[in-house]
């Protein structure tokens, strides 16, 4: 075999070395320099991150604030609902204040029933129907009183209907007055009230002289 000449060994040394270059370019260099451009890719994303990650530790305080608050008035309101943890005991509890708010008022109470408890959005609204007899001073007094309890610190209370009607004209309790009241219950498996044995004494004003 004849001996190369020294082009022919020039020209394969070359080759040679175009394909190490090649080769280093595909399997090292190329793989770098496409994992450059990917991160240069997400810098601003990760910048936009980090800016409102910055945004939201400079708000902390207020933010923990805020959710104190929160979490007050959520307490308060769980302690205006209804002990339960059944709506079948929570409407005895209410039946219980109704007539206790009747008797402040000197009505008598003459019927109770229980009604179906209704979904209101993940709160249980728990209805009674009460039927009082009173003249009209002491039944006014009894509206009075079941709306102050609507707007006060105690259990939550709300007079849904009223009906009135006459039954003995001239009698002192000629009129018979049948109220719906309701009250609300979280149900079971939710979120507990913080008051499951009892709630706060209602605010009933002495009947007027």
């Amino acid at each position: 075999m004849a001996a190369l000449t020294r082009r022919e060994r020039v020209s394969i040394g070359t080759g040679v070395v175009a394909a190490l270059a090649l080769t280093g370019y595909i399997y090292a260099a190329e793989p770098v320099m496409n994992r450059q451009r990917e991160l240069a890719e997400l810098i601003p994303a990760r910048e936009a991150t980090l800016e409102q990650r910055r945004l939201l530790i400079a708000q902390r305080d207020r933010l923990v604030g805020e959710l104190g608050a929160i979490t007050t008035r959520l307490q308060e309101a769980s302690a205006r609902l209804l002990p339960g943890p059944t709506a079948p005991l929570a409407a005895s509890q209410l039946q219980k204040l109704a007539k206790d708010v009747a008797a402040s008022a000197n009505v008598e109470a003459r019927s109770e029933r229980v009604l179906p408890p209704l979904d209101r959005g993940g709160l249980q609204e728990v209805p009674i129907e009460i039927a009082v007899a009173g003249n009209i001073r002491e039944t006014m007094t009894l509206l009075s009183q079941l709306e102050r309890m609507r707007e006060g610190t105690g259990p939550l209370v709300t007079l849904k209907s009223v009906r009135i009607r006459v039954v003995a004209v001239g009698q002192p309790r000629g009129i018979l007055t049948t109220l719906t009241v309701t009250g609300y219950l979280i149900p079971p498996g939710q979120v507990a009230t913080p008051r499951q044995a009892g709630w706060p004494v209602a605010n009933v004003s002495p009947r007027p002289s």
